[in-house]
């Protein structure tokens, strides 16, 4: 089959650059974006190119922000005793979502990866204990993800932060609500025994 027109070509190979889009999604998208009103595709476009020009690390937390620091950062109410490590600003998201963590953060910008060559320089780990030099933390959540990168992160901030003499904690783990012994692996099941707790 002969290949799309140029400008819808450059398009699908756009799309098709994003995460978790192929090249048929890629296909679909820009299809729907010929047949949709020319306003919402301008609208698409401006949206875009206002994303990479106003949005930035904050300051303190290198959460996205549109001035020098984050909404988090500035927010007078929360507390200025805890801070929750994460790797990404997606998971800063979503510990928010859970409106049961009222500290602050701090963005890695990663986890640990030897394999990526990501390694501690990569990261914003100097900032991270930079900040916990200057500031009256008493507890610091290492809230990376639960794989090999994540695990070992937590453990590599661990070591770094225990002679601080500061309270170091990990996210509990464990079995997922609604979920079947028979269909949990055995990592989940293993640590879901090693932190339970009194019922």
């Amino acid at each position: 089959m002969k290949s799309p027109a140029a400008p819808l070509e450059r398009v699908i190979n756009e799309l098709s650059k994003l995460p978790s889009i192929g090249r048929k999604t890629a296909q679909r998208l820009a299809f729907h974006l010929l047949k949709a009103p020319i306003e919402d595709a301008n609208a698409l476009a401006r949206s875009i190119e206002e994303l990479r020009q106003k949005i930035r690390f904050c300051r303190d937390c290198f959460n996205l922000a549109e001035e020098d620091l984050c909404p988090v950062c500035t927010d007078p109410k929360r507390d200025r005793t805890s801070l929750c490590v994460v790797e990404e600003p997606t998971d800063l998201l979503s510990v928010e979502a859970t409106s049961a963590f009222r500290g602050l953060y701090h963005v890695l910008g990663g986890a640990l990866s030897p394999l990526g060559d990501v390694g501690p320089d990569q990261l914003n780990i100097r900032p991270l204990m930079q900040r916990l030099g200057e500031a009256e933390f008493a507890e610091v959540i290492l809230a990376t993800n639960p794989n090999v990168e994540g695990e070992a992160t937590a453990v590599y901030l661990s070591r770094l932060l225990k002679p601080l003499g500061l309270r170091v904690t990990r996210l509990a783990q464990g079995l997922p609500a609604g979920g079947d012994l028979e269909f949990t692996d055995e990592l989940t099941l293993r640590r879901a025994l090693e932190g339970r707790r009194q019922y």
